[in-house]
């Protein structure tokens, strides 16, 4: 008899066993398939940011390429708003804060040092995204 409780201890410490590792790798697939789900929406967001932040303004009318700027700034937070990553988050919310703040006056009186800041906070953006 006691070799029949020892067989039974034995077997059902080895079921045990094995029913815990499977769980620890299901979690752990689990963990990965997650990170795969986040990697994925960092590039989806990154691509989305940099597309907004990129696109050329209608260079005939400054007043529409504010206007146009706006729109993407408005875009842009709104896509900051869904960044989980703080780096990220960071350097959209920053590329929105330039192209939310540009006036006539910048694009007529000084497109340079507007274009450049702009430029310097997609270049963050894109630091940021890689």
């Amino acid at each position: 008899m006691r070799v029949t409780t020892r067989l039974a201890a034995a077997v059902t410490t080895i079921a045990a066993v094995t029913a815990l590792t499977a769980c620890g790798t299901l979690q752990d697939a689990s963990q990965a398939a997650g990170a795969v789900a986040d990697t994925a929406s960092t590039v989806q967001l990154c691509t989305e940011a940099l597309a907004q932040a990129t696109t050329a303004f209608d260079t005939d009318s400054p007043e529409r390429a504010v206007e146009q700027a706006h729109s993407a700034a408005d875009s842009l937070s709104a896509l900051a708003a869904d960044a989980a990553d703080t780096t990220i988050n960071e350097a959209v919310t920053a590329v929105a804060a330039t192209l939310r703040a540009v006036t006539l006056e910048d694009l007529v009186l000084q497109p340079a040092a507007w274009l450049e800041d702009k430029a310097t906070k997609v270049a963050n953006l894109t630091a940021a995204c890689t």
